[in-house]
């Protein structure tokens, strides 16, 4: 049984910084950072490799974010800096066989964490 459980959301100014964190149980598979703002579908936001740690970013967020997993504490951490009003959005992190951006490729979910940029 894999389960998610996503951490360190909250409220930042805009041009800060916030690294979210997704504890994940079980094999190790790919996992991606997801974001759905209100009324807005859910979108890619970047993945990683559970065996080469190859990773995939949404143009929005490169050169801005970075993902990187940490095996010991099997945590797949989203930092993501010079936050803008418009990353406002509940992330999600998913779990799924291979790297991809469509969410229905993601069979695993967690429950996500409320991201809120101020301008």
């Amino acid at each position: 049984q894999v389960q998610l459980v996503e951490s360190g959301g909250g409220l930042v100014q805009a041009g800060g910084s916030l690294r979210l964190s997704c504890a994940a149980s079980g094999r190790p598979f790919t996992v991606g950072w997801f974001r759905q703002a209100p009324g807005k579908e859910r979108e890619f936001v970047a993945a990683i490799s559970g065996n080469t740690g190859i990773t995939y970013y949404t143009d929005s967020v490169k050169g801005r974010s970075t993902i990187s997993r940490d095996n010991a504490k099997n945590l797949v951490n989203l930092q993501m800096n010079s936050l803008k009003p418009e990353d406002t959005a509940v992330y999600y992190c998913a779990a799924a066989t291979r790297i991809t951006v469509r969410p229905p490729d993601y069979s695993y979910w967690g429950q996500g964490t409320q991201v809120t940029v101020s301008s």
